[in-house]
């Protein structure tokens, strides 16, 4: 029997982690990527978190997958020698109000298999001497590494492995028939058997293309970050996050020490207007009347007008980005604090207006897409490629 042929649109951290591992099993595999070098979105806009899991709902994919990808991506690095810290984290409530809401994280943290202590503002000082806190969470699994070089690592394996590693290929049409599956790209086409679709930010627009009805709508969202200036990188020893709203969609800005020594802050969320749009003057006419005009975006939008009206403002203000800052490390200022870029998160938003709370990864015929795979996807690449290649029902 001839070996299974795959097809994998898009050259992040997980179409790379299907490639290796399917490569690994004997299978023909080929990756499509339109960019001209691997990881080039959100894997490589990353804030490089190695996450432990105490976030999400006991029993769901993010939460079982994190788990268990928390030790695997630790795993691979040590193997292949990968530059990583299990540096650890603080959440840490910075009053009264958030000392419920600390509780609660701590106790999902628990059934998640995370492991997590609550302690006190002294304990939590302990850890960093800068911190403003009542009382903090910590969870010492975190970690900091690079998914950029774990991507291109994992390109590297795969590429041993006989798969072929196409770059600067984009996908205009797809087609499905009983027998197999065609993609067609602007410099070729390409015939397999089964089509496994990481593409991230167009994730969506590929299974359209594939003849499915995707269950969500990829909508970007920027996030923009800044670092602190060299002489203040000593005010962060590891990672400070603050106790996360659940009223609201995103985890708010925090400050996360990388693998190279310096402390990035943020990110915000805002909206973006091109789905490869990383800043105000990115601006894409399609993908903007797409957003605008997709019904649960605008339900979205009409349950968190004051909190959108902030996040706007505080892209606008350093003065603003610096004060939620100072909520954590009262020492940080707005002279303290630099540009650093920003990454576009593919958020999925359902029909209701919800926001897609678990990982999505929808089956059809001949077919596999992976439509939601935000933060932990990249603590759980590796367990998502076991997952993705499991729902393929490839027999490898």
């Amino acid at each position: 029997m001839s070996a299974p042929r795959i097809i994998i649109i898009g050259g992040g951290i997980i179409g790379l982690a299907v490639a290796e591992l399917l490569s690994r099993r004997r299978a023909d595999v080929t990756v499509i990527e339109k960019e001209e070098r691997w990881a080039a979105h959100q894997t490589g806009h990353n804030s490089g978190v190695i996450h432990a899991g105490p976030y999400y709902k006991p029993g769901s994919l993010k939460a079982t997958m994190c788990t268990a990808g928390n030790k695997s991506m630790l795993a691979f690095a040590r193997e292949h020698e990968i530059a990583f810290e299990a540096c650890g984290k603080l959440i840490v409530a910075v009053n009264e109000k958030e000392s419920p809401r600390l509780q609660a994280l701590y106790d999902r943290a628990l059934a998640n298999g995370a492991p997590a202590r609550l302690i006190s503002a002294a304990e939590a000082r302990e850890f960093e001497p800068n911190v403003a806190a009542i009382a903090a969470l910590r969870i010492e699994s975190t970690g900091i590494i690079d998914y950029g070089a774990v991507t291109r690592k994992l390109a590297e394996l795969a590429n041993r492995n006989g798969a072929e590693l196409i770059l600067g290929s984009e996908v205009v049409g797809i087609r499905v028939s009983d027998r197999n599956v065609t993609v067609d790209c602007d410099n070729g086409s390409h015939s397999g058997d089964v089509l496994i679709n990481c593409a991230g930010l167009q994730s969506d627009r590929i299974a359209t293309m594939a003849g499915l009805r995707p269950l969500a709508r990829i909508v970007p969202f920027r996030g923009e970050y800044y670092e602190l200036a060299a002489s203040k990188r000593n005010l962060v020893r590891g990672l400070i996050y603050p106790v996360p709203d659940p009223k609201l969609p995103f985890l708010g800005v925090h400050l996360t020490r990388m693998i190279d020594g310096s402390v990035h802050a943020g990110p915000n969320a805002v909206l973006a207007l091109a789905r490869e749009g990383y800043s105000w003057n990115e601006f894409n006419a399609r993908d903007t009347v797409s957003t605008l005009a997709y019904p649960g975006f605008l339900k979205l939008a009409s349950r968190n007008v004051l909190t959108g009206g902030k996040e706007i403002a505080r892209s606008l203000s350093k003065t603003l980005f610096a004060s939620s800052l100072a909520r954590l490390v009262p020492n940080i200022s707005a002279q303290d604090i630099v540009r650093a870029g920003a990454g576009v998160r593919a958020q999925a938003i359902l029909p209701d207006g919800t926001l897609a709370d678990d990982f999505i990864i929808q089956k059809a015929a001949r077919q596999v897409h992976v439509l939601n795979a935000p933060s932990p996807a990249a603590t759980s690449a590796l367990e998502i490629a076991r997952h993705i290649v499991a729902m393929a029902n490839l027999g490898l």
